[in-house]
């Protein structure tokens, strides 16, 4: 019997002219919760399609209990009892959680006509329950459900299949604090249990928290198998293999003198119901930070700021001229662009190449007189904008869709610098990148706050603290605080983050 359930050794995996898995390994023991950890475009995502059937490996070989397995489709790796569930659950909203538990598997006939047997799919999402007794009602809507009850009810569907390997991918990334403890006791469940599980996270807390090895990948390549001992990470250690380098300071330098050019205004906003009496100065030469917890109104005042919403009252300027923005077309015309918190549904189109989604915004550049597009023109600026912002792409005519996280963010930010605006919002800005990829867009940030007006509005407390040059905290939709953050400190901003209760002040 072999010691691992799973091993990969030497896979390799090439796309075009870029080897995007190079010799790589990996192992997994029965029962054992094992981290896969690296910056996006290191391989990750690879590997695990790979082992799940999406790509078909070059060369290597794949051992599943010590017997050499070769997987051509999703079908070989069920089959093999390997499941994989995405970070956005794939269910089907309308059905039921049994129903969404036997997709595909409705019943054991083969014939096309077979009638589903609704009563013995719900006999057996009953008897699955049985076997892992987690908390959730099978009989109603995918729709109703929590995100943490979608995840377990496609947790359901890969136990279904009898699965003893299974893969997490960024499982956490949708849910709650309360929603991420009922997960980590669900992979504990299935440790019991004997299922061996492959947990792909940015997060290294969760590392320490619930697994008990981690491999990590860099360039394509296996560089370190570690274990994890007694919860123990070691978070700087970690970060230099993920980079190959030493990890240096995450937030660049900030503004050596105070911005005194003011180029974006607001003046006293306010969205019914959402947030109220917002105004601050953005200046060149310097970033503004804006920080509120989620629900807090941070996601409205950037829709606002930008056209996408429409605020109930205030007034909004841009180079001392008032806005009556009703768009966002106004705003691209007014130079404001905003980088959207959620960058698959508002900032990029997944499915057509980077060449379009960086010159999208102002097709102007790129077109003749006739309104048709110089593909010439539009190839040599969108391979100067990759060049630029150190997108890892094969191909500029490579689908957005396919890139890693950090790529496709870093993609919507050269959309904006190809309108060549002199304002810029960034919300969420490095939502799901890793550690690498959010030091570059740290980086891009500040070099831009050098020539235009940088605001970034975030519910990540240290991101707004560590990259703005001032800062106010947004309460319920309401500003409790506003400083420079030289004057003030990480606890200060968090406390008034979380209640009226705190002094307010403003030291601006």
């Amino acid at each position: 019997m072999s010691e691992y359930r799973l091993e990969m050794k030497g896979i390799v995996k090439e796309f075009l002219s870029m080897r995007a898995l190079d010799n790589a390994d990996f192992r997994l023991k029965e029962g054992e919760v094992h981290a896969l950890l690296g910056i996006n475009g290191a391989g990750k995502s690879t590997m695990i399609k790979v082992l799940s059937g999406v790509y078909q490996k070059d060369s290597g070989k794949i051992f599943i209990d010590g017997r050499e397995l070769e997987i051509g489709n999703p079908a070989d790796a069920i089959k093999a009892g390997i499941s994989t569930v995405y970070q956005d659950p794939q269910v089907v909203p309308s059905f039921t959680g049994y129903e969404n538990i036997y997709l595909g598997a409705e019943n054991n006939k083969k014939t096309f006509f077979s009638a589903l047997n609704r009563k013995a799919m719900r006999e057996k999402a009953k008897k699955l329950l049985e076997e892992f007794p987690l908390d959730v009602d099978i009989d109603k809507p995918v729709y109703l459900l929590s995100a943490i009850e979608r995840e377990i009810i496609a947790v359901l569907r890969a136990l279904s299949k009898r699965s003893n390997i299974l893969i997490l991918d960024e499982p956490t990334s949708i849910l709650t604090e309360k929603e991420r403890q009922i997960l980590f006791d669900l992979v504990r469940l299935l440790k019991s249990k004997g299922v061996s599980i492959i947990y792909i996270t940015h997060h290294l807390d969760e590392v320490s928290e619930i697994c008990d090895a981690m491999t990590i990948f860099r360039n394509g390549q296996t560089v370190a198998s570690l274990p994890v001992e007694k919860g123990k990470v070691e978070t700087e250690q970690i970060a230099e293999l993920m980079l190959g380098k030493k990890l240096t300071a995450l937030y660049p330098p900030k503004a050596e003198e105070p911005g005194t050019e003011v180029l974006f205004e607001a003046r006293d906003l306010n969205l019914g119901g959402k947030f109220e009496h917002i105004s601050f100065a953005a200046k060149r030469g310097e970033i503004y930070g804006i920080f509120g917890l989620v629900g807090s109104g941070i996601d409205e005042i950037s829709k606002v700021l930008y056209g996408a919403m429409y605020k109930s009252s205030g007034e909004l300027l841009a180079h001392g001229r008032r806005l009556a923005l009703r768009s966002t077309a106004q705003a691209l015309k007014n130079g404001i662009f905003l980088v959207p918190g959620d960058r698959k549904a508002e900032g990029q189109i997944g499915d057509m190449p980077i060449t379009m989604n960086l010159t999208i915004a102002k097709m102007q550049r790129i077109v003749n007189r006739l309104g048709l597009v110089r593909r010439r023109k539009e190839n040599a600026l969108s391979e100067e904008m990759v060049q630029k912002l150190s997108i890892a792409t094969p191909s500029i005519q490579k689908k957005v869709g396919e890139l890693s996280g950090g790529n496709q963010q870093k993609t919507v930010i050269g959309k904006g610098l190809f309108t060549e605006a002199d304002i810029y919002i960034f919300t969420e800005p490095t939502v799901g990148v890793d550690v690498g990829a959010k030091s570059g867009i740290y980086e891009i940030m500040r070099e831009l706050s050098k020539t235009a007006a940088v605001i970034i509005i975030s519910s990540d407390c240290e991101e707004v603290f560590g990259m703005a040059d001032r800062a106010q905290v947004i309460y319920k939709g309401k500003c409790t605080f506003e400083s420079e953050t030289r004057l003030t400190t990480l606890h200060q901003m968090l406390v008034h983050a979380v209640s009226f209760e705190a002094p307010a002040g403003r030291a601006v």
